[in-house]
């Protein structure tokens, strides 16, 4: 349960946060950020996720946040690194599914999820990195995947339904040959890292709960280029894609505003995507 201290719970059971608490959001959200615009340089052909792991939580101690995945119901590290058609919860260290170490190789597309929490908020992000030169093929994932959380985020405002964000991400995704993973979804934060609502990347127009201004939340559509469906590695985390297709996966924290979306998670430098210009695409 978050902190009573301030806000309210509406009829769904989702926290509506007073104004005060942007700042903390945006605090929380800046420090991932610029986590994530740091590490970017040092995903290449043969480090070891290992090592990345190990640089984003000295990251995260140097901003003066902690990490909200160390000790998170046993996990033990500071990052998450889904390589390839692992489509979520991929462990540091761990050998990628299908070799026999964790080092990265040369078209290697490599998803980064960090959680921190700075003044008792929590800024949740993640985005696409690629090792070398991708091939053409995952290169259009990685470009349709970070344009359907766009399209969802685009929809957020009061008096939109979360039905609306899920569809707009499902009717993109679909649009481009693409499918939309069901097995996990957003979710709502704050003051805890997960919170009501779950924000599905699927749905219909005009269903769920309504969007009210003072609702945080992430949107993190996994999308693959084969089918759907996913199965959970005997670590009991890592989540691969049934058909070994490739998937990719972008994630913000955004909060509902008077008239309409405040991204937290937005990257300082303009890098959230990994071709981007030095000029903000999110």
């Amino acid at each position: 349960m978050e902190s009573p201290s301030s806000g309210r719970l509406n009829r769904d059971g989702i926290k509506i946060h007073d104004p005060a608490d942007f700042a903390g959001m945006r605090a929380a959200g800046r420090v991932v950020a610029d986590v994530l615009d740091r590490i970017g340089p040092l995903v290449v052909p043969g480090v070891e996720t290992a090592m990345l792991d190990s640089e984003i939580h000295r990251m995260v101690r140097e901003a003066g946040a902690t990490s909200a995945t160390v000790g998170y119901k046993g996990y033990r590290h500071a990052s998450c690194i889904s390589v390839n058609h692992v489509v979520c919860h991929g462990i540091p260290g761990n050998k990628i599914p299908g070799r026999s170490s964790d080092a990265l190789r040369d078209e290697d597309i490599v998803n980064i999820d960090v959680t921190v929490i700075v003044d008792g908020w929590y800024g949740d992000s993640s985005r696409m990195y690629v090792a070398g030169t991708a091939s053409r093929k995952a290169e259009r994932l990685v470009d349709i995947t970070h344009d359907a959380l766009m399209e969802g985020i685009a929809q957020v405002r009061p008096g939109a339904t979360f039905g609306d964000i899920g569809a707009a991400i499902q009717r993109f995704a679909e649009a481009h040959r693409c499918s939309v993973v069901r097995d996990f979804c957003g979710h709502g934060l704050g003051r805890v890292f997960h919170a009501a609502p779950n924000v599905l990347h699927y749905g219909r127009w005009g269903a769920g709960p309504i969007l009210e201004p003072g609702m945080f939340f992430t949107i993190e559509p996994m999308i693959n280029l084969g089918r759907p469906e996913t199965r959970i590695l005997d670590d009991d985390w890592t989540a691969v894609t049934r058909d070994r297709s490739l998937s990719a996966q972008f994630e913000h924290s955004v909060g509902v505003t008077e008239t309409g979306v405040e991204i937290f998670t937005a990257s300082p430098a303009g890098l959230f995507h990994p071709t981007s210009a030095p000029t903000p695409r999110g």
